[in-house]
């Protein structure tokens, strides 16, 4: 009876352990301290962003240029090569000019012999001159009749008809001489202005025609760049406006440009202007042809 009335006990308690076991509250785990910190630091401001607007164009020069054969013909020598600074008028290559030069000959001996039938016609025109005035003197002196007067002046009229005719003759054979002066000058190719030779497409031996490219001539400066801007640029930027100019192909190299030319309008397709700016100093490593890049102020 007592073991009975002593489990029923031990039963009774460990209930109530578990019970009250059951009925606590999970306390709450403490915040770490890098979490406090991070919310305790206050949100950074955003940085402020870049004011310059950047454009990009590529570098060129006023005088850059194909030089194209002037006439057909054969290319018989080529005296410059992709690199050679050359002057104006310095030769680049000949073609072959035998035959020019054989019909230039042929036209200045055509020249000296109209020059020299010019001086007859013109001598004789002197005595068939002299000649009238004698027979007018006569015959105001009653001496010859007046068909000889009339027989003497016609000869003088029709002579001097003569040297007209010559004297043309004589103009057509100089113009022709000139024409195949100009014809052997085109078989004698030259720079167009100083500068340097950046390409060369024809070799020796080689047969061109009329227009065909023989040699890329390009001035070295002064060096300019074009971009567009927008639209919103149109009355902000002015001309003689210096901007910084860089270029990836010259790199820790900074440059100056000054605006030399500002279209007054907008090209409707792109709804932008096109500027040109003249780099100012040394060129450095600039070359033509590199890509530039302008930096100008976005809140002008």
């Amino acid at each position: 009876m007592k073991a009975n009335v002593w489990l029923a006990f031990g039963l009774s308690i460990a209930t109530s352990s578990v019970l009250a076991g059951c009925g606590e509250t999970k306390p709450a785990q403490a915040s770490s301290p890098a979490a406090t910190a991070a919310a305790a630091v206050p949100a950074q401001p955003t940085a402020p962003q870049d004011d310059t607007y950047l454009a990009s164009g590529p570098l060129v020069v006023e005088n850059q240029v194909d030089v194209a054969a002037q006439r057909e013909g054969i290319v018989l020598r080529i005296m410059a090569e992709p690199g050679l600074r050359v002057k104006k008028g310095q030769l680049l290559a000949e073609l072959d000019a035998r035959q020019v030069a054989a019909d230039l000959e042929a036209a200045r001996a055509k020249t000296r012999s109209i020059e020299a039938d010019l001086k007859n016609w013109e001598a004789e025109s002197k005595v068939l001159e002299s000649d009238y005035q004698r027979a007018q003197k006569m015959w105001d002196a009653q001496l010859i009749t007046k068909e000889q007067l009339d027989h003497a002046r016609y000869k003088a009229e029709s002579d001097q008809w003569d040297v007209k005719r010559v004297q043309e003759l004589l103009v057509n054979a100089r113009q022709n001489e000139r024409s195949l002066e100009l014809e052997l000058e085109k078989t004698r190719i030259v720079a167009p202005f100083a500068g340097i030779v950046a390409r060369r497409y024809v070799r020796d031996g080689q047969k061109v025609a009329i227009g065909d490219r023989l040699f890329w001539v390009t001035s070295e400066g002064p060096l300019r760049v074009k971009f567009t801007l927008p639209e919103t640029f149109l009355n902000k930027v002015k001309k003689g406006e210096e901007l910084s100019l860089t270029s990836p192909g010259a790199e820790g190299e900074k440059h100056t440009a000054r605006i030399i030319l500002l279209s007054p309008v907008v090209d409707p397709s792109s709804g932008t202007i096109e500027v040109l700016a003249e780099v100012l100093g040394p060129p450095g490593e600039l070359r033509p042809g590199m890509t530039a890049n302008v930096r100008l102020s976005a809140l002008q």
